[in-house]
């Protein structure tokens, strides 16, 4: 016990002064300070995040408190030790993360299975369904199929189809939506 309080104000001692010294410019002490710092946060978060049975955040959560650290940084008195202003931080964004997660829990629902639609059979357009759509558009009155067959198959533009058919563009624009609704009366929503 007495070796664990020795060694951490040890660690704060030197993250103190690796934090005074990021705080006038040094990189290399800023890395250090980030290299020690991170697992320490990680068990920190752990612990807290355990005991209210929502572990599974916890790299969120560490990303957190270091971006609060880099944030904060110019606020850490070098008079003071760093640990507990260091774990005040940590605590903080625990918090933050629990309280996300309370929010998050109140709008979503958990669902043990997700169906997907584009693996199952019913979903997939087969041949028959493409044939069927070809049956169904050669049924349907000339202006509409021409539409059709510019607008959707060869995927003209309306002025193109314009040019192309001698139509209107806002005639072209009718018969499409013409063609759309007898198509969905021809094959089901």
């Amino acid at each position: 016990m007495i070796n664990d309080r020795a060694k951490h104000l040890e660690d704060s001692a030197r993250w103190g002064a690796w934090m005074q010294a990021a705080q006038d410019g040094d990189q290399v002490a800023y890395g250090r300070l980030l290299a020690e710092v991170a697992p320490v946060a990680r068990r920190m978060a752990a612990r807290q995040l355990a005991a209210s049975g929502v572990a599974e955040d916890m790299e969120d959560v560490v990303q957190e408190i270091l971006l609060t650290l880099h944030g904060a940084r110019h606020t850490y008195d070098p008079a003071r030790p760093f640990l507990p202003w260091f774990a005040a931080i940590v605590d903080h964004r625990v918090k933050d993360g629990l309280r996300s997660r309370r929010r998050h829990q109140g709008r979503e629902t958990d669902i043990d299975a997700v169906p997907e639609t584009f693996l199952s059979q019913a979903a997939n357009t087969s041949a028959t369904d493409r044939m069927d759509l070809g049956k169904a558009v050669a049924k349907l009155p000339a202006g509409q199929r021409q539409a059709v067959e510019m607008l959707k198959i060869k995927e003209m533009s309306l002025a193109e189809a314009s040019a192309a058919s001698g139509q209107s563009v806002p005639a072209l624009k009718v018969a499409m939506h013409r063609a759309l609704k007898t198509l969905k009366g021809m094959l089901g929503p």
